[in-house]
């Protein structure tokens, strides 16, 4: 008899809200990513993945032991961690005398492998080996795409979109200037993508725009393509698909002209412009010849109606 899986029901208050945590949320934060070490990593490769980990805190998870998997084979374990830490990212590193030194990120969608992306490191050179001042936890980072490869090709198309989900944060309404310390530039050539991180400095021009200088803080690492397992379009789309709570609801009867004021149109009944009551002026008081005409002119009415009641018609 196959086993059926039951639904496990919590037992107490902290349980129902740990499960109630995991449940999908219409304003998500920042994704966890886990990061795994393979069980024949090599040391190169996890000390890129712990540059990135460090890059990512505090919105990512390290796990200390080695792992026998093999995601292309089976990804079934990395299925499991991901849905036990609430972690829908990950990377995982391996070596070996084919693949050298690998790294692997992946995303999930409803607990199961959505895009996952083989990488080769070449040209590393560690956080470590900057001898300069490093930014600090947290910094939301510019990510920056360079390549016109990012635009006409579909594999590397999405493989721009999981590295915004790799390292994304909070959504952030308004930016300000000031706060803009951190820049991660991809670059895709030769089947390569040339990560770089920056630190920015805002210097003194004279004018109300400050002079951008660049300073490298490091990781600096060279990514070959080397295998890709990308989800179908049809659920691609489907992992994307926004609630209808948060859809912008259209408004009838605005539009905006060409130089962005926003126009309403008013629909109105009938005005009976003879009833308005306008402001009283005293400049518009009738005078007192004006009343008494009027006086005399609603005494003529009212005498001449009663004069056509009291005439009876002739029976003939």
């Amino acid at each position: 008899m196959p086993s059926i899986d039951r639904i496990k029901k919590p037992k107490t208050h902290r349980g129902k809200r740990a499960i109630l945590k995991k449940e999908p949320q219409l304003l998500e934060s920042a994704k966890q990513t886990l990061c795994i070490k393979g069980s024949t990593s090599s040391k190169l490769a996890h000390d890129c993945m712990k540059d990135f980990y460090d890059l990512k805190k505090p919105d990512a998870q390290m796990m200390t032991k080695k792992n026998e998997i093999r995601p292309f084979e089976d990804i079934t374990p990395i299925e499991q961690f991901v849905t036990k830490l609430n972690a829908p990212l990950f990377m995982f590193t391996s070596h070996n005398k084919k693949r050298p030194n690998n790294l692997i990120m992946g995303r999930m969608f409803e607990n199961s492998l959505l895009d996952m992306v083989e990488f080769g490191i070449e040209n590393y050179i560690g956080l470590k080996e900057f001898k300069i001042p490093k930014i600090a936890t947290g910094i939301k980072p510019l990510l920056i795409f360079n390549g016109d490869i990012f635009e006409n090709n579909r594999e590397y198309g999405r493989i721009r979109n999981l590295l915004i989900d790799m390292f994304h944060r909070e959504s952030a309404k308004n930016v300000r200037l000031q706060g803009l310390e951190h820049v991660i530039s991809f670059t895709a050539r030769d089947n390569k993508i040339l990560l770089r991180s920056f630190r920015i400095f805002l210097k003194k021009s004279g004018t109300r725009t400050p002079r951008i200088e660049l300073e490298e803080i490091g990781p600096h690492v060279d990514l070959v393509v080397r295998r890709t397992q990308l989800a179908s379009d049809d659920l691609f789309k489907q992992s994307c698909k926004k609630p209808k709570e948060l859809k912008a609801k259209k408004k009838k009867n605005i539009s905006e002209d060409p130089l962005g004021k926003t126009l309403g149109r008013v629909h109105m009944g009938a005005q009976k412009l003879n009833k308005i009551q306008t402001r009283k002026m005293k400049g518009l008081r009738k005078t007192m010849t004006e009343r008494k005409e009027e006086r005399k002119r609603k005494m003529l009415d009212t005498s001449e109606t009663t004069n056509i009641k009291k005439i009876k018609p002739i029976s003939v």
